[in-house]
């Protein structure tokens, strides 16, 4: 077999099963610890495929040291990791895993809304850390979801996923995306606001937008100063939507009420991040879309670009330009 797949994250066995059907198999030998950056360019040297996650960057330098690469599978609906254009100038097939992650995703950002909004995580403290002695009518008492209005930033899949959720809710739901989303309106009954509007007029404001040039630090001094005081910004987008040191400023100028965020600017976050001090702040180490469902789904998708990639057939889920 000529044919090589680098895996640059430990999976299942399951799926290495499968993918020794075609080619042979590289497995880094860690689930949570990256593959060192020059340990995976001296790995993917003989590559035919890397399956690849967003710790992997796709660059230059990759491809100079991955002459025979045909593929970059990437284990994740985003691909801000690779050099699209490059890959793509260079005759190299990229693809992601789109829509079999959105529902999870879009559950998981609506459980940091409710758990923030109701203050699960003091709550939980408070009761560990011995504090519950008696009862007060407003010990931790926190926001209603019901309600109130919720504004959605990147009425994509998940953002429409995430609006689904609302509709038991009696929320009103406002949207800002680059272009307007009929079908969205008519089905979810959402409504189309400029940035500013939407910020203005939010209870909660949820990002769930792709990074982009555009979008790079769209959460910033200037939005916070734009949002309600009682607000509270959920991401679960990318942690480069957010300039961090204006989100902390923005709380400890009670010009918002809190964040709660599945991502952060450098993952993993560090320990003296002044977020991990904060009680307004919830972080949670990107798991958006981890459910074992999803995560099996998300896998299962990459090997099957890989054998179509391998085999010369077009592939299931590729990133176009």
């Amino acid at each position: 077999m000529t044919e090589k797949v680098l895996v640059a994250r430990q999976l299942p066995d399951k799926f290495i099963q499968q993918i020794e059907q075609f080619s042979e198999v590289d497995v880094w030998n860690s689930e949570l610890e990256p593959m060192p950056r020059e340990e995976f360019l001296k790995r993917s040297k003989d590559a035919t495929i890397v399956i690849t996650t967003l710790s992997e960057k796709i660059d230059e330098t990759f491809f100079e040291s991955a002459p025979k690469i045909k593929g970059v599978v990437n284990l994740a609906v985003g691909f801000d990791n690779i050099d699209i254009e490059l890959a793509h100038n260079k005759g190299v097939v990229v693809t992601n895993t789109p829509e079999v992650l959105t529902e999870t995703t879009a559950e998981l950002g609506f459980t940091l809304m409710l758990t923030a909004a109701r203050r699960i995580v003091e709550a939980v403290e408070y009761v560990e850390n011995g504090e519950w002695k008696s009862w007060g009518p407003y010990l931790l008492a926190g926001k209603d979801v019901h309600g109130s209005t919720v504004g959605i930033y990147g009425m994509g899949a998940i953002g429409e996923a995430f609006a689904r959720r609302l509709k038991g809710f009696n929320c009103k739901v406002l949207y800002h995306n680059r272009s307007k989303k009929e079908d969205a309106e008519k089905q979810l009954n959402v409504e189309y606001r400029t940035m500013d509007q939407l910020l203005e007029e939010s209870d909660f404001v949820v990002c769930t937008a792709p990074l982009t040039p555009e979008t790079k630090g769209i959460f910033n001094k200037e939005t916070f100063k734009k949002m309600k005081d009682s607000a509270i910004l959920i991401n679960v987008g990318r942690g480069g939507h957010v300039v961090e040191s204006d989100l902390i400023e923005a709380i400890e100028q009670k010009e918002i009420l809190g964040a709660a965020l599945d991502v952060v600017e450098n993952e993993p976050i560090s320990m003296d991040h002044p977020f991990l001090k904060m009680d307004q702040v919830i972080v949670v180490p990107h798991i958006g879309s981890s459910s074992i469902n999803t995560r099996d789904n998300m896998v299962q998708l990459c090997v099957d670009n890989a054998k179509h990639i391998i085999e010369g057939n077009a592939p299931v889920t590729p990133v176009k330009k």
